[in-house]
């Protein structure tokens, strides 16, 4: 199974900027992110304590269902 952040790159450089790519880069900008993580928890509890913008738990909490249905895939 891919980390996360793994399956968060391919929202990168995105021609027009949405909060999926502004996460995206702060996540790839941010090295202190827990990159190899597979961990709902982990990653949540991070961004809970290192928000980057007013939306990203909530983008992350879709996010999250769309990486664990690519995973199972």
């Amino acid at each position: 199974m891919r980390s996360f952040y793994q399956y968060m790159m391919r929202y990168r450089g995105a021609k027009q900027q949405t909060n999926e790519s502004k996460l995206a880069e702060w996540m790839f900008r941010d090295h202190d992110f827990p990159k190899q993580s597979t961990s709902y928890d982990e990653i949540s509890r991070y961004l809970e304590w290192n928000i980057p913008f007013k939306e990203a738990v909530q983008v992350f909490d879709q996010l999250w269902d769309d990486y664990l249905a690519t995973e199972e895939s």
